[in-house]
């Protein structure tokens, strides 16, 4: 399953810095606006320490964890809808991926220009949002203008689509965006396939400097409030500490992190923040030949995990013999597991758990 994260911001918010650490893709990171023109794009595996423990149970010649697609979008400027800053083609690509890492300047450097001269975290957060809810509503206009012949005639769905996006048009206009509009099932696929931008989920990401590190900071607490009030993700990040942990080894990594007090590094945080925003889970497989992770649905079934290997084994689906990780990892392995009574056996109907680990048995 594709899962990919568009990091937005106002120029010079360190965006492309914490791009760059986390993917060291070396994205440009420079002290002027629009050095990111074309979205850089990077491939990032999901940190997991399951995998090293099961690879080592499974004597696994490799590791396959799973893994993120982190998109790099140019700063947006005030007037971007109306394509200000090449923004027209920005906005473009954030509508590709599936969450908005939204980060947000908390920290004072005089060596950095901030576009509006000043660090006010709730007008910068203010002008992403008016750009990205003006080209939803320039969208929602365009969408209604399509549908809006077909609703007269009687056409039963696109008169229900109509509806949809007319209340999808009320809470553009009153400033909200798209995912605050209440929707039932059916409307939540359509609503996916209008692709509007203020519809994905997103995380807000205070981005402080070193010294920032483990003080209270009225910025990043304004930006916390927001997030809240509005129901999204928040994270916090120091974009210079992160690209210095990009150049460290795991061991280094581990260590480095714990001399600063820092639980997990930003990839971590927002790692978790995106599965937990899509309603993700990961299962796992391990032989002698990969240990590997899996992203599925919370609430796929068997078969539908199965798919995410192969269509064939969908549609071959006959059981899954499945151990939970800890039990696994408790046991010695999959025999010992079984032997102990604690391999079950699952049909078609049962629902995935995170960290289950599975075999399939198929037949095509």
């Amino acid at each position: 399953m594709a899962l990919s994260v568009g990091i937005v911001g106002l120029p010079n918010v360190g965006k492309s810095t914490f791009f760059n650490a986390i993917t060291n893709c070396q994205a440009e990171a420079q002290n002027y606006p629009f050095c990111t023109i074309e979205p850089n794009t990077g491939i990032v595996s999901i940190p997991d320490s399951r995998l090293d423990i099961l690879a080592k149970m499974s004597d696994s010649q490799k590791i396959i964890p799973a893994a993120i697609t982190f998109v790099d979008i140019a700063g947006l400027v005030k007037g971007a809808s109306k394509g200000e800053g090449l923004g027209n083609k920005f906005l473009s690509h954030i509508r590709e991926v599936s969450v908005i890492t939204h980060v947000v300047r908390c920290f004072e450097d005089s060596n950095i220009t901030h576009v509006s001269g000043k660090i006010n975290p709730l007008d910068d957060i203010d002008i992403i949002n008016t750009e990205l809810i003006l080209a939803d509503l320039e969208l929602a206009e365009k969408l209604l203008g399509g549908l809006e012949k077909y609703a007269k005639k009687g056409d039963a769905e696109a008169k229900e689509k109509f509806n949809l996006l007319e209340r999808i048009k009320t809470t553009l206009e009153n400033n909200q965006p798209a995912r605050k509009v209440e929707v039932s099932e059916a409307e939540n696929l359509w609503l996916k396939s209008f692709n509007f931008l203020t519809a994905k989920r997103v995380i807000y990401v205070a981005n402080i400097s070193e010294n920032m590190l483990g003080q209270a900071s009225d910025h990043v607490q304004t930006v916390e409030r927001y997030a809240a009030e509005h129901r999204d993700a928040f994270a916090v990040i120091c974009a210079k500490i992160e690209e210095e942990i990009s150049k460290l080894d795991k061991a280094e990594k581990i260590e480095f992190l714990k001399e600063l007090s820092i639980a997990e590094s930003g990839l971590d945080v927002v790692a978790k923040k995106c599965f937990s925003l899509l309603g993700l889970r990961t299962y796992l497989t391990t032989g002698p030949k990969e240990t590997r992770a899996w992203t599925i649905r919370q609430g796929d079934t068997a078969p539908q995990a199965a798919g995410v290997i192969h269509t064939d084994f969908e549609r071959g689906f006959i059981r899954a013999n499945i151990v939970s990780y800890g039990d696994f990892v408790r046991t010695g392995g999959v025999k010992e597991a079984r032997d102990k009574g604690l391999l079950r056996q699952e049909g078609r109907d049962y629902v995935m758990q995170e960290g289950d680990v599975v075999e399939f048995l198929f037949n095509v």
